[in-house]
């Protein structure tokens, strides 16, 4: 076996351009594999049907060196391409330290964006290595694999530009990590569902304002989530046990939640929801998904009513990070594997907590503290922030392409 060369071995880096067709990289190996060189990197792109082949290669003697050229060069002639051969020295240079996948999420994604994101990254010392684009739709995903700086610095300078200019971005380590086993926590109310389930049965009792006037309540601080918990519970006392299966069935699936849910599976992932709602709608959730783990709050049913109470352990905004630890460590994931999606303030302890904090559609200050922000209304576009193609969820979902 040859070793690859040092920086002080010869290289070609071999370069060729034009309309792809089936065989174009065959025919350039089989034309150098003539003069015994040995392949040190290659990369390849087609873009709208044309190739960027470029592959780097130990350099024959220089005797040799000369009838390689002209031989790819007639080669590529033969076949309408273009050809440039650049003589240098060893490998690429290396990389520097701190490794980083930027996610950037665009709808859609414009070039004044781009070059935003791309000078942001330059600003913190880092260099993009390469870029690719993971899917086309319902959002343009675009990948920048960053080194040079590390991933803290990163992802704190690129939510600053994301919010300025108007895209999502997410910045993740990189790393083996990447495509391990991981848990996936989401909140439901507005996040896995669009509806927020306590209006849901507030509209069957007839209370929707006073649930509102207690939500502002809590909205401005005035209650913590458990009292107004209980003062808008304590609204539905009295209601039909039969509204349950009224209200399931009033629920709305967020676009993307289904093909979200369905991917992560596929991929071997363990999925949970956590919920300031209640189990009455949250386990038939799970059991429709076929979700790993779900727990959420529980309304009190009487002889066939709701007592206006809820039963069991509350889950508030400390419970949920505290229920995101306890999947963590019953599915066997480190924290820092996991994932939590959430909108609202009392999500803000799990999306810290969680490895990723995804604040989905989210109140301005859960944006600003978490890892990350998706601001478009398709729940599935956080795959693409776990490196996930459009192409592999469409694999995994039996080639079906019109998802939504």
């Amino acid at each position: 076996m040859s070793a690859l060369p040092n920086n002080d071995v010869p290289t070609l880096l071999v370069k060729i351009f034009g309309k792809d067709r089936p065989g174009i990289t065959a025919g350039l190996f089989d034309t150098l594999a003539a003069y015994g060189v040995d392949v040190v990197d290659i990369e390849q792109v087609v873009t709208r049907g044309r190739i960027v082949l470029c592959v780097l290669v130990t350099e024959p003697t220089v005797a040799a060196a000369g009838e390689l050229r002209a031989t790819v060069h007639s080669w590529a002639d033969s076949l309408d391409l273009q050809a440039e051969i650049i003589s240098g020295t060893g490998d690429n240079r290396p990389r520097g330290s701190g490794r980083s996948h930027v996610t950037v999420l665009g709808h859609p994604l414009t070039a004044e964006s781009t070059a935003a994101i791309a000078a942001r990254i330059t600003d913190t010392g880092g260099n993009i290595d390469r870029i690719f684009r993971l899917a086309k739709y319902p959002v343009t995903a675009v990948e920048f694999a960053v080194s040079g700086t590390a991933t803290e610095a990163l992802r704190t300078a690129l939510a600053t530009a994301a919010a300025e200019i108007g895209v999502d971005v997410a910045v993740v380590s990189a790393g083996l990590h990447r495509r391990a086993q991981r848990l996936v926590v989401m909140d439901v109310d507005s996040t896995l569902i669009q509806d927020e389930v306590i209006e849901l049965f507030a509209a069957h009792a007839g209370c929707e304002a006073e649930v509102a006037a207690v939500t502002e309540q809590a909205m401005r601080g005035e209650l913590d989530f458990e009292q107004s918990l209980h003062a808008r519970v304590a609204l539905l006392e009295g209601l039909d046990a039969e509204v349950v299966e009224k209200v399931r069935a009033e629920v709305r699936m967020t676009p993307g939640a289904r093909t979200l849910v369905r991917t992560l599976k596929r991929l071997g992932y363990q999925v949970g929801v956590v919920s300031g709602g209640f189990t009455q709608v949250t386990d038939a959730l799970k059991d429709e998904l076929s979700l790993d783990f779900a727990s959420a709050n529980t309304l009190e049913i009487v002889d066939g009513k709701l007592t206006g109470k809820v039963v069991g352990e509350i889950v508030d905004r400390a419970g949920k990070a505290r229920l995101l630890r306890r999947f963590a460590a019953q599915a066997g994931v480190p924290l820092d594997q996991t994932v939590a999606i959430g909108d609202g303030a009392n999500d803000l302890d799990m999306l810290n907590t969680a490895g990723l904090g995804v604040a989905f559609n989210a109140k301005p200050v859960v944006r600003q503290a978490a890892d990350t922000a998706v601001n478009v209304p398709f729940l599935d576009t956080v795959l693409y922030l776990l490196g996930i193609t459009r192409e592999e969820v469409e694999a995994a979902d039996g080639d079906v392409v019109h998802l939504h």
